[in-house]
C-alpha cells in the first residue's frame, strides 16, 4: 500500500457543484427506494390484509396479520440476487448506469402496486401479483444502496467519507418522512371508506413524480472517480463476484452481520409498532402516523452525526455508541408504548432514532472502506442485502409471533437486544478502517 490513488486526495471532487451534485443524486435515489417500501410496509400494518387476503383477514386477522408482515419480508429475500446482478455489473460497467436501472424498476413496480385489483376483483390472483412485484421491488432495491453509498463516498474528501456516506442513508429517514406524512394527510383528510376505497392507491401512483425527477438529477452525475481509475488502467474484474468470494468472504460476512441489529429495530419502527399501536393497543392511527413522522425526523439527524462523528472518532468507536444506546432503550421504550399515551408513544419512538442513526450514518463509509476497489459494489451491496434478510426481513413477523406466545412486549426488546450483541461483536472484529485509501492502486 505505498501508491496512493488520486481520488484519496484531500481535495475531493474539484468543484462544490460537482460536490452538490453528487450528493443530491446519491440521497434522491435511496430517498425514493424507501419511500416505496416504507408505502407498502406501512399499509401492510393497516390495510393490506383486508384488501388482498380478505379471506383470511374475516376467518383468521391474527395470522392474515402475520403474512402481511411476511410479504415485507419475501422482498427482502431477493435482495441478494439484485446484489448479486447489480454489483456484477457496477463493477465492471460503472456505478452510474446500474442506479439508474434500479431507480426506474423501483419505481415502475411500486406505481403497478398502486394499480393492482384486489381480491375482491380476481381473487387470488391479487396477492400472488402483489408478491411479484414486491419480489420486483426487493431485486431492485439489492442493488441501489449499493451504487448509492460508493458514488458518495468514492467523491468524498478522505476527511469526509463519513459525512459523504450518511446522505444515501438519510434516504431512509426522508423516505419515511415522504411516506408517513402522506399517509397521515390521506387518512386525516378523507373518510376511512374513500381511503379503504381509492385513497392507499394514491402514495403508490405518485411514485412516478419521484421516478422523473431522481433520474434527472442522477443524469447529471458523473461517474465514480475510482471506478474511472479501474476503467483507465483496464482493470476493471471480468468475474467480480468470484473474486469477491475468493479474496472477501470474511468482509462479506461482517458487512451483513454489522447491519442486522440496526435493519431489524429499524424495521419495527417502520412497521411493526404501527400495527401494534393501533391493532393491539387500540390507539387512533393518525395520530400514530404523526408519532412516527416526527421520530423519522430524529432518525435522519442522528444519521447525518453518525456519518460526521464517525470522521471525528473513528468508525467502530461510533457503531458501538448507536448499538448500546439502542440496547439500553429497548425494554424502557416497550414500557413507554405499552402506556398508551401518545406523547410517551413519540418520546419512546424518538429516543430510539439516536441509536439508529449513529449505527446507520457511518456505514456507507466503513462498508466501502472495507472492500477492494474492482469486487467494492459487490461486496458492500450482498453484504447489506444479506445483513437485511437476517435483520429486518422477518423482523416484524418474529415481533409479532413473540407477542403472540409471550404476551409480553419486552420479549420484542430482548430480541433487538442480542441482536445488537451480534452486531456489535461484527463491528469489533471488522476493525477500524477510517482513512484507509480507497483507489484501485491502494490494494495493488
Amino acid at each position: 500500500m505505498t501508491e496512493t490513488s488520486t481520488v484519496d486526495s484531500s481535495s475531493g471532487p474539484s468543484t462544490k457543484r460537482e460536490e452538490r451534485r453528487v450528493l443530491a443524486g446519491t440521497l434522491v435515489g435511496t430517498t425514493i427506494e424507501w419511500y416505496d417500501f416504507f408505502i407498502f410496509a406501512q399499509l401492510t400494518a393497516t390495510l393490506l390484509a383486508p384488501l388482498f387476503l380478505t379471506p383470511l383477514e374475516n376467518s383468521n386477522p391474527g395470522l392474515a396479520q402475520i403474512l402481511s408482515f411476511a410479504m415485507i419480508g419475501i422482498s427482502f429475500l431477493f435482495r441478494p440476487l439484485g446484489a448479486f446482478v447489480a454489483g456484477h455489473l457496477g463493477d465492471r460497467v460503472g456505478r452510474k448506469a446500474v442506479l439508474v436501472m434500479t431507480l426506474i424498476m423501483m419505481g415502475a413496480a411500486t406505481a403497478l402496486i398502486g394499480m393492482l385489483p384486489t381480491y375482491a376483483s380476481i381473487g387470488l390472483w391479487a396477492p400472488v401479483l402483489l408478491i411479484f412485484l414486491r419480489i420486483v421491488q426487493g431485486f431492485s432495491a439489492g442493488g441501489e444502496w449499493g451504487g448509492a453509498a460508493l458514488m458518495a463516498v468514492e467523491h468524498a474528501p478522505v476527511n469526509k467519507r463519513g459525512l459523504f456516506g450518511a446522505y444515501p442513508q438519510i434516504g431512509v429517514p426522508i423516505g419515511m418522512i415522504l411516506a408517513t406524512g402522506l399517509l397521515f394527510f390521506l387518512r386525516t383528510g378523507m373518510s376511512a371508506e374513500e381511503f379503504t376505497a381509492w385513497g392507499w392507491r394514491v402514495p403508490f401512483l405518485l411514485s412516478v413524480v419521484l421516478i422523473v425527477v431522481g433520474y434527472l438529477i442522477r443524469r447529471a452525475v458523473g461517474e465514480s472517480p475510482v471506478f474511472k481509475e479501474i476503467a483507465e488502467r483496464k482493470a476493471a474484474s471480468k468475474a467480480p463476484l468470484g473474486e469477491l468470494f475468493r479474496k472477501n468472504k470474511k468482509e462479506v460476512l461482517l458487512a451483513a452481520l454489522i447491519f442486522i441489529a440496526n435493519n431489524a429495530a429499524g424495521y419495527l419502527l417502520i412497521a411493526f409498532f404501527i400495527s401494534y399501536a393501533t391493532r393491539t393497543l387500540q390507539m387512533p392511527t393518525p395520530q400514530i402516523l404523526l408519532a412516527t413522522t416526527i421520530a423519522s425526523f430524529g432518525w435522519l439527524i442522528f444519521t447525518m452525526v453518525g456519518g460526521w462523528i464517525s470522521d471525528k472518532i473513528g468508525r467502530v468507536k461510533t457503531f458501538l455508541i448507536g448499538y448500546s444506546l439502542v440496547f439500553v432503550w429497548m425494554i424502557p421504550m416497550f414500557a413507554l408504548i405499552d402506556t398508551r399515551n401518545i406523547v410517551l408513544y413519540g418520546v419512546a419512538l424518538f429516543v430510539l432514532t439516536i441509536g439508529l442513526g449513529l449505527s446507520y450514518g457511518p456505514m456507507s463509509a466503513m462498508y466501502a472502506e472495507m472492500f477492494p476497489a474492482q469486487v467494492r459494489y459487490s461486496g458492500i451491496s450482498i453484504g447489506y442485502a444479506l445483513g437485511s434478510i437476517l435483520g429486518g426481513a422477518f423482523a416484524s413477523t418474529i415481533a409479532q409471533l413473540l407477542l403472540d406466545a409471550t404476551n409480553w412486549s419486552g420479549s420484542i426488546g430482548l430480541y433487538i437486544m442480542a441482536l445488537c450483541v451480534i452486531s456489535a461483536i461484527g463491528v469489533i472484529l471488522a476493525k477500524e478502517t477510517r482513512g484507509r485509501p480507497l483507489g484501485y492502486s491502494a490494494h495493488h
